[in-house]
């Protein structure tokens, strides 16, 4: 998720400060930005802000600086179902605003000190907001994986021996064990190869449709990986709102096709990968960790342009 503000998030001792402003997305200062402020509680319940500076605006809420100091932060973090809590209604504040307006979403536990200081960094950063927002306005994000689905595991070696097909010579229960392992492993590599060969139909007919595309690392096991199979490719797409119908069907039916093989289409979502100009986001996505299925997005990896 894109951190887009100027200052690093603060790191002052609690007894310092009692209050800290949490950032959530950048969007235009407009009626359908206030009205998410309005109608939306951010974390810990309290009410959102949207903090304005000449035609931009921040949704923001305060968060006590006990729980958002350098060391209290850190362990929220590293406890599961916290930064899972704390992604989940970072996310939903996105998604909210998502459904109205064009936004951008700020990085996961974001704070700054005070709304004077949320104002300057939208001041320090009002060229690339307007930028990003004018390039995304109209676009959804979608999510695109590729899955080569894993080959039935052996089977154990039978402590009988028994005859190979057509052939009256019995065959070692270890034999047996090992011609199976080699036809799992063939299987694998088929699949594999046919996996491989619908991620590139998927990719050259996602770009068809998209504007941006960004290529994710694949999700290899860990609480994000939730399909069955061995997920071989994982990108995001951006793709204009009216063709989003169309961009779903035509890349689920390429892996309705194929045998082995899994494409799973999900979206549309709030522009994560694409609010960063240049490379997507290096932090943990909050919608990653708040939905806790859809893709871990931002690793770091390269982008792609779609001309």
């Amino acid at each position: 998720m894109p951190d887009h503000g100027t200052a690093s998030p603060v790191s002052l001792p609690a007894s310092e400060i009692d209050q800290l402003w949490y950032v959530y997305a950048v969007g235009r200062a407009e009626e359908e930005l206030r009205a998410v402020a309005r109608e939306t509680s951010g974390l810990y319940g309290e009410p959102l802000h949207a903090i304005e500076y000449e035609g931009l605006a921040v949704l923001a809420s305060p968060v006590p600086a006990a729980d958002f100091h350098e060391q209290a932060l850190k362990a929220q973090l590293e406890q599961l179902d916290r930064l899972e809590t704390l992604a989940r209604i970072h996310d939903g504040v996105v998604a909210q605003a998502g459904t109205r307006t064009t936004v951008l979403p700020m990085r996961l536990a974001t704070v700054y000190v005070d709304t004077e200081r949320v104002a300057e960094m939208l001041r320090q950063g009002s060229d690339q907001f307007i930028s990003l927002l004018d390039h995304l306005t109209g676009h959804q994000e979608w999510g695109v994986k590729v899955y080569a689905l894993a080959a039935p595991a052996a089977r154990p070696p039978s402590p009988v021996s028994r005859p190979s097909a057509g052939s009256e010579n019995p065959v070692s229960p270890g034999r047996a064990f090992l011609q199976e392992r080699r036809a799992q492993r063939r299987s694998r590599q088929d699949a594999f190869r046919a996996a491989g060969a619908v991620a590139a139909r998927v990719t050259e007919a996602a770009t068809a449709f998209a504007r941006d595309r960004v290529a994710h690392r694949p999700q290899q096991g860990g609480p994000l990986a939730t399909k069955a199979g061995e997920n071989i490719s994982n990108e995001a797409y951006l793709v204009p709102a009216e063709h989003a119908a169309a961009f779903r069907d035509e890349l689920t039916a390429l892996g309705d096709a194929a045998a082995g093989v899994h494409v799973e289409v999900t979206g549309p979502w709030a522009p994560y990968s694409f609010a960063t100009p240049g490379n997507a986001a290096d932090a943990l996505d909050a919608s990653d960790a708040g939905r806790g299925a859809e893709r871990g997005r931002n690793e770091g990896e390269g982008r792609d342009r779609v001309e």
